[in-house]
């Protein structure tokens, strides 16, 4: 089948990618295989490092280096207690972009753009994006509350427009997008690119354990719930066991120090020790809308097709 043709936006320029679509970052997940797959099919790998100390970061960026000669990125997480260490090996190794969620993007930026790598924060708010920008990020992934893991309170549907009618970086969108209508809805609101986690974790190359893959590939949409306020943001999983005891540790008022300790390793036990039951199965409402296993490329191009043949119809209908 003839491959797509690359789609231009300031988003894909300044990474020197095809295609405009981020691999979210998953720990437990976006490992070296994973990131190397999605950029070799043209869109940005993104490393999930939030598990790695300065070593082992700098380790998987090579890992990468192995399998690509082609852009990716690295998310981080700004409270990590290594920081300072973390942004000099992004710099040192020469790391094209990182992404990171909490924390204050201003420290970040100020260390890492004198050191020649690009900020992308993650932001669930207008306001934060807004932040950002004058904080002086490079663009901006705005991720709504449908998406996986750590989430906000706003949709992306509501969050999007919004917060690009407030900014003028480039804009990425995330939350809840699987394949090219979302992308042309994500478009439609503004976005430049779209970012999608969960749909990369069952694919070919991602390394989560086949019993959660399985787990997501069952799952419906109704199926997720949201929990933890733990870390600063609730936290969307697949419902199971460990959803469900979380669920009453909150409503019978343990204390967070308590939560913590009874969800720590918890990811790492669903995604590769392969526990759906008693792990975390970080997954955004999309689940519903994933049936099959491909290939990191087979998935880019699926999507990309799908992109056009939604902006072709709704050209047709504008017509009328």
């Amino acid at each position: 089948m003839t491959r797509e043709p690359g789609l231009k936006t300031r988003v894909t320029e300044i990474f020197g990618i095809e295609y405009p679509v981020i691999q979210g970052a998953m720990a437990w997940v976006s490992f070296a295989p994973l990131v190397a797959a999605v950029s070799n099919a043209g869109g940005l790998g993104i490393i999930g490092s939030t598990i790695f100390n300065p070593d082992q970061m700098r380790a998987e960026i090579h890992k990468v280096r192995e399998l690509t000669d082609k852009p990716f990125g690295v998310n981080i997480i700004s409270l990590h207690p290594m920081i300072k260490e973390i942004l000099q090996v992004l710099i040192a190794e020469k790391v094209l972009v990182a992404t990171y969620g909490t924390g204050n993007p201003r420290k970040i930026i100020e260390v890492l753009k004198p050191g020649g790598v690009m900020s992308f924060p993650v932001v669930p708010t207008v306001a934060a994006a807004v932040r950002a920008e004058s904080d002086g990020a490079d663009g901006v992934i705005v991720s709504g509350c449908e998406g996986g893991g750590h989430v906000g309170k706003l949709s992306t549907q509501i969050l999007v427009p919004q917060a690009r009618d407030k900014v003028k970086l480039p804009l990425a969108a995330a939350g809840g997008i699987a394949d090219g209508r979302g992308m042309a809805a994500a478009f439609a609101m503004g976005a430049e690119a779209v970012q999608m986690g969960t749909r990369f974790i069952v694919t070919r190359e991602s390394p989560a354990h086949e019993n959660t893959k399985i787990k997501i590939l069952q799952a419906q949409a109704e199926d997720t719930v949201v929990t933890g306020n733990i870390t600063g943001l609730p936290v969307r999983v697949i419902r199971n066991k460990m959803a469900e005891e979380f669920q009453n540790m909150e409503s019978t008022g343990k204390s967070k120090g308590e939560m913590a300790m009874f969800g720590s390793g918890k990811m790492q036990l669903a995604f590769v020790r392969g526990d759906a039951e008693e792990g975390s199965v970080m997954s955004g409402q999309c689940c519903g809308m994933i049936a099959d296993e491909p290939t990191c490329d087979a998935l880019i191009q699926r999507v990309m097709r799908e992109f056009r043949e939604t902006a072709r119809g709704l050209a047709k209908i504008a017509q009328v």
